[in-house]
């Protein structure tokens, strides 16, 4: 059992290390649907796909810069956007997170950890899931 001290302890390093640990730590449990402790491909393409359906209120089918709130800037969207009609559709969407994905994944173990979600390509996939 944690005495009040250490409990006291843990609580301050969490809230030392700012919004990245509470992002990838609550990414990883979140997303996390074989409770293995880190993400791998399918279950971030999993919280992908939910999140992209949740941003489509019209039902189109895509998702437009004012859908896709902040997630990507201009010129990323501009570059994840193939056929340059100003929208992703999923496919489009689930390509740039995967590559993120891969950014975030620099042993290609094909798992990503709270501490690799801690990284800046960590949290740029992050931004896509939530």
């Amino acid at each position: 059992m944690m005495s009040r001290h250490s409990v006291a302890l843990a609580l301050t390093i969490a809230l030392l290390s700012g919004p990245a640990f509470a992002a990838s730590g609550g990414a990883v449990k979140m997303f996390d649907t074989d409770n293995d402790g880190t993400l791998d491909l399918a279950e971030v393409k999993k919280a992908a796909t939910a999140l992209f359906t949740k941003l489509d209120p019209d039902r189109d089918g895509t998702l437009d810069a004012r859908e896709l709130r902040g997630r990507l800037s201009a010129k990323e969207l501009a570059a994840a956007d193939p056929d340059r009609d100003g929208t992703l559709t999923l496919d489009e969407y689930l390509a740039v997170v995967e590559q993120r994905f891969n950014a975030a994944n620099p042993d290609k173990d094909g798992t990503l950890d709270a501490k690799e979600l801690n990284a800046r390509p960590g949290r740029a996939l992050v931004r896509l899931l939530r």
